[in-house]
């Protein structure tokens, strides 16, 4: 999940990326925020494997659809939707937050292409990282990191070995032809005969799942696989839980009147 500055592709949230340095940065402070305004009217967020189990009490957790799915948390049924935080990123009810959010604005980014070691970075354009007179400084006068700045590195890092897990649970899914096409229909009591579709999503074939070889089996519940893909399967049932939150919040969309005869 590592991503290099100097990709025109930035991560999901990151509209820069620069290296952290004692150079540049000697006076910069970390800053807490009460809200995430870089989460407001995300509707997805990915999620890694890790997280699963605790994330599913919350959400559903669905797969991007493409060659490389990665998991996703749902926060609402429809683009620019987020049930969970508002429009200044604030959050509306308690909810997981994913470490993906959590480690905005920093990430471990490779520097060049032609070296394959990590650098923290940060984005400098979120407004909780700069000079500031309040906030945790990042450097000690001699140059040295603070303990904040170990503990931001450390969680990336972590970040990273979660990543290369989700990264090897997902490949097992593509291994045995595991992940299908996902449709979910929803009937608004106002509306019993023009129920809403969501497509473009993939979820565990759970047909499938079941007919998998037992020797697989066994070694995806010694390696702890199979408690993560069960935590996928039963969050799907939050689909509609976050549609009737979509619908007391206002925020689902009108169904097209469909054309006479």
């Amino acid at each position: 999940m590592a991503s290099a500055p100097q990709q025109p592709q930035l991560p999901m949230f990151y509209q820069d990326l620069m290296p952290l340095n004692t150079r540049d940065h000697m006076k910069f402070r970390n800053r807490l925020r009460e809200s995430a305004p870089w989460l407001a009217n995300q509707h997805v967020v990915p999620l890694t494997a890790d997280e699963f189990v605790q994330a599913a009490r919350h959400y559903p957790i669905i797969f991007s659809a493409g060659e490389n799915p990665l998991p996703l948390a749902l926060f609402g049924l429809n683009e620019g939707v987020n049930t969970f935080f508002d429009d200044n990123g604030k959050m509306i009810d308690p909810v997981y937050v994913p470490a993906y959010v959590r480690r905005y604005p920093f990430i471990l980014a490779k520097l060049s292409s032609e070296n394959e070691d990590l650098s923290l970075c940060f984005d400098p354009t979120a407004d909780s990282v700069g000079e500031f007179d309040q906030g945790e400084p990042f450097f000690n006068e001699d140059g040295s990191t603070t303990d904040q700045t170990k503990a931001i590195l450390d969680f990336c890092e972590k970040f990273e070995q979660a990543g290369a897990r989700t990264k090897l649970l997902t490949d097992e899914l593509q291994k045995h032809d595991l992940l299908m096409d996902g449709e979910v229909g929803i009937q608004r009591n106002d509306a019993p005969d023009q129920p809403y579709l969501y497509r473009g999503f993939r979820m565990v074939n759970q047909e499938k799942l079941r007919e998998l070889d037992k020797d697989v089996l066994e070694k995806w519940n010694k390696d702890g696989m199979l408690p993560i893909i069960y935590a996928h399967i039963s969050s799907l049932e939050l689909m509609r839980t976050i549609f009737g939150r979509q619908d007391q919040q206002g925020t689902v969309p009108p169904i097209p009147e469909q054309p006479a005869g």
